[in-house]
């Protein structure tokens, strides 16, 4: 028997928890704990402890499939090349668009990014990022000039007064909530605003009970009480920051005082003042937030309130302080990092600035040129154009999303996705967004490949090879190169490994320049920015100027706006959703793992006591839960746990999928949805 241990970086949540995989003639047969890395420490949560169980499911895609006569074919890489080469030629650029992956490597996302730009010159590419962190890249850097987590996960057990919204850390990032009771170890007070009592408010010291979309009044009002009390710090807010005076006059405005605020977003007054006085008082203070702040249409707003805050406290650029936004995926911040949206080559490096062009043209090599220099649509765009202005776009390549599942109004996506002309889906799973693909690739899953990934505190880590892939399947990378040689540009894909995709990568992209696989194949890795080669790297931003172009931090004054939609006569309940700790995002990898799928089979609508009776709803009783978009049926699980008014789902599950309800309202201006806050009702189903 041939057992060997291989060190890799877990495929789920943005923390990046390193663990050995087991191996056991040639096949991945378990996991086991890597102690030196300084996110875990040999800790994982249970999607780590059963990270290998989705890798050898039988139903892994192991050749391409096209299709014939409306049913599903296996056939040859070179047929399906043939067949994906011969149909994007039939397109101009502007009626191509290509969707990447947060779940693939830096490596698989810079290759689709180049044959986007380069192959198809496409300017319209995008990825998922769009509906989790978007207004975090664009809020961040409009304060700090760096749209990225500020401080290394490690830091936050250094803070002294944690305050967490819009994320349930101890089920979303498991490892991450590890930090925030170590820090609670030492002494730190933990604040918790949520409109449910999930794990993590049992941790809290401080829980603040609130309605989906009062962020930005529970922001101001915290700063108002901080500035009314002198407890602001005036030597930071004078060296480093500019427009203090504006958003001063809107903090101090009677609206946002705790009593006015605590009516708005139904908070006992008592404790904003305790929250606003814990913060501004400690000697280190930080903010976590997640998906709950940012899937907003005033997403952009509440990033940069949480920026007001911390500058306003002076809690930017050093140990245990900073605002720290906790990616969804493993590789959110890398797919970004990649230029894997519609604005931005590598290192947010714009795509309409002639010098960054000029040297990627220059680079590539491409003898027709690229994309045009003009911004690109976003992925939400992408599917209200295919539903609203047909024929606008005509084909799409898409690599490891599952927007059939993802995306806000499902009814929608559906109708719009069938205006596609051609369709190509690469994946590891035959998932719902196959369904209407005209071809399917089989790709590697992150057990099968070498590469990197970017995980939320900017920290680039090594996947490595455990296992040889299912049947014909092979890595992302290389299925772009592979496609690329059979359209004509063989030359500009000359890769053999991921390392020299890195290569080119770092060669190009100042905040990864200093990187090769040596260096980040440590036990710490490293974090960007890391622009030399002995550079040691940087895990905490900001700490003498911030990245704007004078240096300076800057701050917004902010009006709390409602959501889009809210609750009226027809519809009177609040609607949000969320992850829970044993399942991920569309479910595609965890619902193919025995344990995980063992735990909790499907879905569910929670339902406040109180609301419950007037409802005459029962607890496990099936209801029908309808929006101004759609409809599902569901078990109601009856509980005290989330406020009255609201109503939550799991975003997990196809048979009750909550995507059907979710509003596609966008925030103006990072385009992401508002998944976190509609209105529904409430339906009891007549026995027959």
């Amino acid at each position: 028997m041939d057992f060997k241990y291989v060190q890799t970086t877990c495929p789920y949540c943005g923390t990046g928890c390193t663990f050995n995989l087991a191996v056991r003639d040639g096949k991945v047969t378990g996991t086991a704990p890597y102690y030196r890395s300084p996110i875990n420490e040999g800790k994982v949560c249970p999607k780590g402890t059963y990270a290998w169980q989705f890798i050898n499911h039988k139903d892994r895609l192991k050749k391409p499939l096209v299709r014939k006569d409306g049913k599903y074919v296996e056939t040859t890489w070179d047929e399906a090349y043939s067949i994906i080469a011969e149909n994007f030629k039939k397109y101009q650029p502007e009626e191509c668009a290509v969707l990447s992956s947060a779940r693939c490597s830096n490596e698989d996302n810079y290759a689709l990014m180049k044959f986007a730009r380069g192959v198809l010159k496409t300017r319209h590419i995008d990825h998922c990022a769009r509906l989790c962190h978007a207004s975090t890249v664009v809020g961040l850097a409009a304060s700090f000039g760096s749209g990225a987590m500020t401080n290394s996960i490690p830091d936050i057990s250094e803070s002294k007064c944690i305050f967490c919204l819009g994320s349930n850390t101890f089920e979303q990032h498991p490892l991450i909530g590890r930090q925030i009771m170590k820090a609670k170890a030492a002494g730190a007070k933990f604040i918790y605003a949520d409109p449910r009592f999930t794990p993590t408010a049992r941790q809290s010291d401080l829980y603040m009970q609130f309605y989906s979309g009062g962020d930005v009044a529970i922001l101001n009002c915290m700063m108002g009480e901080i500035i009314r009390n002198g407890w602001e710090d005036k030597d930071f807010i004078e060296k480093r920051t500019k427009d203090y005076e504006e958003l001063k006059k809107i903090v101090l405005l009677e609206r946002y005082t705790p009593e006015v605020v605590g009516e708005l977003v139904g908070v006992p007054a008592e404790s904003l003042r305790t929250a606003a006085e814990w913060f501004g008082k400690a000697e280190s203070a930080t903010v976590l937030y997640s998906m709950g702040l940012t899937q907003h249409t005033v997403g952009v707003d509440n990033v940069k309130s949480t920026a007001n805050l911390l500058m306003l406290t002076g809690n930017i650029g050093i140990p245990g302080g900073g605002v720290n936004a906790l990616r969804g995926q493993n590789n959110v911040q890398g797919s970004c990092d990649m230029g894997a949206l519609p604005n931005v080559f590598t290192g947010y490096q714009k795509v309409v600035d002639g010098p960054v062009r000029k040297k990627f043209e220059d680079a590539w090599g491409f003898p027709d040129g690229i994309a045009e220099p003009k911004n690109g649509f976003e992925i939400t765009t992408m599917f209200n154009v295919l539903h609203d202005d047909p024929g606008r776009l005509k084909a799409m390549y898409l690599m490891g999303e599952n927007p059939l599942l993802s995306e806000p109004d499902l009814n929608h996506v559906e109708e719009a996705i069938q205006n596609l002309d051609f369709l190509v889906v690469q994946d590891i799973f035959f998932t719902e967004t196959c369904e209407y693909a005209h071809v399917v690739l089989p790709a590697t899953c992150f057990a099968e490949k070498d590469g990197c990934q970017t995980n939320t505190e900017r920290r680039v880590q090594r996947w490595r090879k455990a296992q040889e892939p299912p049947g014909e399947a092979k890595e992302d990378w290389r299925i772009i190169s592979e496609l690329s040689a059979v359209m004509g540009y063989a030359d500009q894909f000359p890769y053999t490994s991921p390392e020299d995709v890195f290569n080119e990568i770092a060669e190009l992209t100042p905040s990864y320049h200093g990187m090769n696989y040596e260096r980040i194949g440590t036990p710490e890795a490293l974090h960007w920015p890391c622009p030399t080669v002995d550079h040691p790297g940087t895990p905490i931003l900001h700490t003498e100027k911030f990245a704007t172009p004078d240096g300076l931090g800057v701050f917004h004054a902010i009006e709390w706006k409602a959501p889009a939609e809210v609750p009226d006569e027809e519809y009177p309940y609040r609607f949000t959703t969320g992850r829970i700790i044993w399942h991920y995002h569309t479910g595609s990898m965890t619902r193919r793992s025995k344990a995980l799928d063992d735990e909790v089979k499907t879905g569910w609508v929670e339902i406040n006591e109180e609301d419950a009776k007037e409802l005459g709803v029962r607890n496990g009783e099936m209801v029908k839960v309808v929006s101004r978009r759609g409809e599902i049926t569901v078990a109601a699980k009856v509980m005290e746990d989330i406020k009255k008014g609201v109503m939550f789902m799991p975003f997990h599950f196809v048979e009750c999928a909550a995507n059907r309800l979710t509003n596609n309202a966008l925030d103006p201006l990072a385009k992401i949805p508002e998944f976190k806050a509609c209105a529904v009702k409430i339906e009891t189903i007549e026995e027959a």
